[in-house]
């Protein structure tokens, strides 16, 4: 899949369903580039098992 086929996925699902604070007109006006860092920062944090805690990193808690 390439960044233009997967932003338009992103885009179709972020329109019908906006992310907290943004609109639907906002995400449909957003570039390709920005519309897939957007979804990177959304789910930074998905892959993140609870054991990984003991491993040396930064952290915010």
């Amino acid at each position: 899949m390439t960044e233009a086929e997967l932003a338009k996925e992103l885009r179709a699902q972020y329109i019908q369903n906006p992310p907290e604070g943004m609109t639907s007109d906002e995400v449909r006006d957003m570039d390709d580039d920005d519309l897939l860092d957007m979804d990177d920062f959304l789910h930074e944090f998905d892959d993140i098992d609870e054991d990984d805690f003991d491993v040396e990193g930064f952290y915010i808690f």
